[in-house]
């Protein structure tokens, strides 16, 4: 339900900024504005708008299908109430944390600005994987579905390799460490989710 309500709150904005009825450079992460203008809210807000239908469409996809299986293992884990409110604590910090790298290195950069809710996507999906590392992902068109704990170091590397490349206009540092944090947040709630995830591995 929290998933659901998340999904319609950041389509509600991005399409808003679409049609030009909110101001897109409002709401934008630019790391120059945050570091130097202490316009800290946009380590926030960012997440609620996308680069397009297409951006939005994905990211909001990805988060309907992992984003249950994470608020149901929340609620197991530390019960109903707590849990939920764990897994929100989890989503939009993730938004924050993600994309402090890019503050760090492009405080200084005026030109730099991102958009998307991916860090916070990479997280929820990386703690789906937590609780059910034999899950099947989907990569693409590859018809044959990745189990998640082969998925999360392949996607790990992808996402290093091409954050060191830099040749395209995707936050890879962003989903990087939002798929890191996916994995810590909920070891640091709880411990002893580990001994689950190795359960579910049979080790």
């Amino acid at each position: 339900m929290v998933t659901i309500i998340i999904i319609l709150v950041t389509a509600a904005v991005s399409v808003l900024c679409f049609t030009g009825t909110l101001d897109v450079s409002a709401w934008i992460f630019n790391a120059s504005k945050v570091w130097h203008g202490k316009q800290w809210y946009r380590m926030l807000s960012y997440g609620l708008v996308h680069g397009g239908w297409g951006h939005l469409f994905f990211n909001m996809l990805t988060l309907y299908f992992f984003g249950s299986v994470v608020e149901r293992y929340f609620s197991l884990a530390f019960g109903n109430t707590p849990g939920i409110i764990l897994y929100v604590v989890l989503y939009v910090s993730a938004i924050a944390v993600s994309t402090v790298g890019d503050l760090l290195k492009y405080r200084n950069s005026p030109w730099y600005n991102a958009v998307g809710a991916s860090g916070a996507v990479s997280a929820v999906l990386f703690a789906s994987i937590l609780f059910e590392p034999r899950m099947g992902i989907y990569i693409y068109l590859i018809p044959i579905p990745v189990p998640g704990y082969i998925f999360a170091p392949l996607y790990l590397l992808y996402c290093w390799y091409m954050a060191k490349r830099n040749t395209d206009n995707i936050g890879h540092t962003a989903h990087f460490w939002g798929a890191v944090y996916g994995l810590v947040f909920p070891l640091l709630c709880r411990p002893d989710i580990f001994n689950h995830f190795l359960a579910q591995l049979g080790l």
